[in-house]
């Protein structure tokens, strides 16, 4: 059903990529989303044992906004709120209930800010419940604690935490070396 559903928005999808339960696609005409091979997206409650409270949502909010994901990316229950660009690098993962959002959403607003894309890079893992908002860059491999929220960007090889989130250490060169493998 989630491939029909790919093809009918016009989803570039790679090959081999899993779904449970009904990914939510809501591409404009005028903007695209890629998905890489072999990515798993998880929208089904019981697909997670931590529980998930809402499907996975890819959304585009105007022309020429862009969302790419890599290759061997998992997602449960993660939105995409796309105006600018994100970006997803490869064997990156996403617990259940994250959010990445490159927008205010209310561009009508003076109140809110400008639109920046975000970038999330190779080997990172975003815990339950984070949100990542624009303008920002993760660093690969860097692991970001549950129920963070990202506000500016992080260095590779880091391990971040808080609302909003901040630099807790480096990553131990042991785990960066096993990452790679």
């Amino acid at each position: 059903m989630a491939k029909l559903a790919a093809g009918w928005w016009g989803i570039n999808l790679g090959r081999n990529c899993s779904f449970y339960g009904r990914v939510r696609f809501f591409r404009h005409p005028r903007s695209k989303i890629t998905i890489g091979d072999c990515c798993e997206f998880r929208s089904s409650p019981a697909s997670n044992p931590i529980g998930i409270n809402r499907p996975c949502i890819l959304t585009t909010l105007g022309e020429g906004a862009e969302i790419t994901i890599g290759p061997n990316c998992g997602f449960s229950g993660t939105t995409f709120v796309c105006l600018e660009k994100i970006t997803i690098g490869k064997n990156v993962r996403c617990g259940p209930n994250t959010s990445i959002i490159d927008t205010d959403g209310h561009t009508d607003d003076p109140r809110a800010g400008v639109n920046k894309p975000i970038l999330i890079e190779d080997g990172v893992w975003l815990g339950a419940n984070v949100s990542v908002y624009r303008g920002v860059t993760i660093g690969e491999n860097t692991f970001v604690a549950a129920s963070s929220m990202v506000t500016r960007s992080f260095p590779p090889n880091t391990f971040v935490a808080g609302s909003p989130a901040r630099l807790y250490k480096k990553i131990d060169e042991e785990i960066i070396e096993k990452l790679s493998k």
